[in-house]
C-alpha cells in the first residue's frame, strides 16, 4: 500500500466534511506529504561519516520513498 493511500484513508475517516468536494482529500494530503518530506530531509545527514549516520540516512531514504509513493509501505 502506498503512503498516500494510507493518508487519504485517514483523511476520509476524519470528521472533516470534505467528501462532497472532488479532490478535497488529495488537497488536504498534499501539504501533509510536503511537511513530512521537509521534516525528513532536515534530519538527513548531509555527509554521513559513521555507521549510525549511514543507517539513519538509509532509513530516511526509505521513508522518503514511501512518502513520495515510490515504494510501498511495509505491512
Amino acid at each position: 500500500m502506498k503512503f498516500s493511500e494510507l493518508l487519504l484513508a485517514a483523511i476520509q475517516r476524519s470528521e472533516i466534511p470534505l467528501r462532497f468536494e472532488p479532490g478535497a482529500e488529495e488537497a488536504v494530503a498534499k501539504p501533509i506529504q510536503e511537511l513530512l518530506r521537509a521534516w525528513l530531509e532536515v534530519h538527513t545527514p548531509a555527509e554521513p561519516h559513521s555507521d549510525s549516520d549511514f543507517a539513519r540516512k538509509a532509513l530516511i531514504d526509505q521513508l522518503l520513498a514511501e512518502v513520495e509513493d515510490v515504494r510501498d509501505v511495509p505491512e
